[in-house]
């Protein structure tokens, strides 16, 4: 669904990057965020479909950011998706309960991010 927006949360510049590319190559409306900080304060001003979110993240990790993103009634809509190298048992449970709605391991698969991020969006509803 080219053209919906779609915010990356990730300290690290070359993951950001990679995946801002990657999607803007497809249509996207992509903007990114290096930490939680920085995602509330850009949430103030554009509203995502889709947030790829870096868990381990210095400061406000992506944990404390999901659960506060989902107890806003302002962003509990927004589909989150955890970016992340923990990829023990476990952790994808851990994510889920801080109120992501996807989980994808690190490294991540470049040719089939596209599609992931698309059916993520197709199981939403047009506003």
């Amino acid at each position: 669904m080219a053209g919906e927006s779609i915010l990356v949360v990730d300290d690290n510049a070359t993951n950001a990057k990679l995946i801002f590319f990657l999607l803007k190559k497809r249509g996207y409306d992509v903007r990114c965020a290096a930490s939680g900080e920085e995602t509330l304060a850009l949430l103030k001003e554009f509203r995502p479909a889709l947030i790829l979110m870096d868990i381990q993240m210095p400061g406000m990790d992506g944990f404390e950011l999901s659960r506060r993103l989902k107890a806003d009634p302002a962003t509990r809509d927004i589909i989150l998706i955890a970016v992340t190298a923990y990829a023990m048992k476990g952790d994808e449970q851990r994510v889920r309960e801080a109120g992501c709605d996807g989980y994808l391991a690190k490294p991540i698969d470049t040719r089939a991010l596209p599609g992931v991020i698309a059916s993520y969006l197709a199981r939403t509803p047009a506003p």
